[in-house]
């Protein structure tokens, strides 16, 4: 690469005032270094009178016989450095020493880009090494934060995280008095709001004259800031800055948006990950009141939750333990609930693991749905299989008194019915109602402890899978007609 070429990149990637940061290049030493022979061969060889002085006119090479304040100057990007003075070969001598300024300017922008390119790879390494093995959210930012202030000055830092329900910043980790009070800004607000907003990475050295500050007594001077960007989005603001005028640089700008880009990704797993955890949370506690299948849709409605009034149809079981209030008389109570805590975690599992909605309990009485609120390919065959399995459940517990003393009948029905929320806004149960309903309600009524009986509907859809005894058309509450009932045999 030329140097003319070069010199210019480096001007583009730092933009002002370009001779404060350009590498100061010791005139003396070089001289010294790479040409003192060649120019006192020169001198001796030519007889010439020649004067090398420094930019303030002490004398390098020759000797103050021919001393002459000024002459050819030796220049870098505009700047003297030095003089060169005496008879018709000064001008020559003026060149080449131009022409060795010029190339060790060129080895020291050269240096010093290899520098920082460096630095920017240790800063990757060394972030990327530590956020790695973390998925805290506040850990992970106060990673970036110590990180960020080993390669940059700064009086304060901050992450800033956009919480997309209010559209505001939200401080999660910080250092420095500037950010003692934890102020939200609205997307578009302040120099962080337009940062995030545009997601343009900005240098600001002097924040007091910028429109867009908001002064919150802070003593903010300077800061730099840059977005944190995901794939698709912006998700937050990292933010250095000073409360003495600091001049923030080009470099200083692209490190901290290598730092803020590596970041952000870390940042977004350690929110999905925070986010999965409450959502598993709040799923385990839903899950010991409602049943499974309306918790995945709570879950993932993304606005109001829509379980609406619906007729379908479904088959629903009825399971009650026969002769429970005498059979606990001679319990104490938390016997009794220890007992039926077990019996019922027993029995969920079992409807759960054949697809069922376990709609309520009504004291030890369970009352479960299946095909509603999600779809089965065969209700009927899904709630026999339950029935038979809370049955031979029962009896092979290994708690004894559960064994010879919790006789469960169980009655399954068929058929169209009403199924959807059903309550107040207050509160809310997601049920069924209908007169099939009712008919299993009544059929499990009948049934004898260990006993499961079903209506036709349910022995016509699943005779091919189960084998059932005709028990005959039995009279039952509420009902004009008989219902015809079968006995399931297991």
């Amino acid at each position: 690469m030329a140097f003319g070429s070069l010199r210019e990149l480096y001007y583009k990637n730092h933009k002002t005032d370009v001779m404060k940061r350009l590498p100061q290049i010791n005139f003396k030493r070089l001289i010294k270094k790479e040409a003192c022979s060649i120019l006192n061969d020169i001198i001796k060889a030519t007889d010439a009178s020649i004067s090398i002085q420094d930019r303030d006119y002490r004398i390098l090479i020759g000797d103050d016989d021919h001393r002459l304040l000024g002459g050819y100057p030796i220049e870098i990007s505009g700047e003297v450095i030095g003089w060169v003075s005496g008879g018709d070969k000064a001008p020559s001598v003026a060149a080449l020493l131009n022409y060795l300024a010029d190339k060790e300017l060129e080895k020291k922008i050269l240096g010093r880009e290899a520098l920082d390119k460096y630095k920017e790879i240790n800063l990757l390494y060394n972030i990327s090494e530590k956020i790695a093995t973390s998925l805290d959210l506040e850990e992970v930012a106060r990673l970036i934060i110590d990180e960020a202030r080993r390669s940059i000055t700064a009086t304060g830092a901050s992450v800033m995280l956009l919480n997309e329900q209010t559209e505001r910043l939200e401080i999660v980790s910080a250092f420095g008095k500037q950010y003692a009070e934890k102020a939200n800004l609205r997307t578009g607000d302040g120099i962080a709001g337009n940062v995030i907003l545009y997601g343009n990475a900005e240098i600001v050295n002097d924040v007091l004259a910028d429109p867009r500050y908001i002064d919150r007594k802070n003593g903010i001077r300077s800061m730099i800031c840059a977005p944190l960007k995901t794939k698709d989005r912006s998700i937050g603001v990292l933010n250095m800055s000073s409360d003495e005028p600091v001049f923030y640089k080009a470099a200083d700008l692209k490190l901290l948006t290598t730092l803020a880009s590596q970041a952000a990704s870390a940042i977004e797993n350690a929110i999905l990950h925070k986010k999965k955890l409450n959502e598993e949370r709040i799923k385990s506690n839903l899950e010991r009141y409602v049943a499974s299948q309306i918790v995945d849709i709570i879950l993932d409605a993304k606005g109001d939750i829509s379980l609406d009034s619906e007729m379908r149809n479904i088959a629903i079981l009825f399971s009650d333990i026969r002769g429970f209030t005498s059979t606990c008389e001679n319990l104490a109570p938390k016997k009794i609930v220890k007992h039926l805590n077990e019996y019922f975690t027993q029995m969920v599992e079992v409807i759960f693991n054949n697809k069922g909605t376990v709609n309520k309990f009504v004291g030890d009485m369970i009352v479960a749905l299946f095909g509603a609120p999600a779809y089965l390919s065969n209700n009927e065959k899904q709630a026999v299989q339950a029935a038979i399995e809370m049955q031979k459940c029962i009896r092979s517990k290994s708690n004894s008194w559960i064994k010879d003393h919790f006789n469960t009948g169980i009655g399954i029905n068929s058929g169209d019915v009403v199924v959807g929320n059903i309550g107040s806004p207050q509160h809310m149960d997601y049920t069924a109602i209908g007169d099939e309903v009712n008919v299993a309600s009544r059929i499990q009524s009948i049934a004898k402890g260990g006993q499961i009986l079903v209506s036709r509907n349910i022995y016509e859809s699943t005779t091919d899978y189960f084998q059932f005894r005709s028990i005959g058309s039995i009279k039952v509450k509420g009902k004009k007609r008989s219902v015809e009932l079968f006995e399931v045999l297991y």
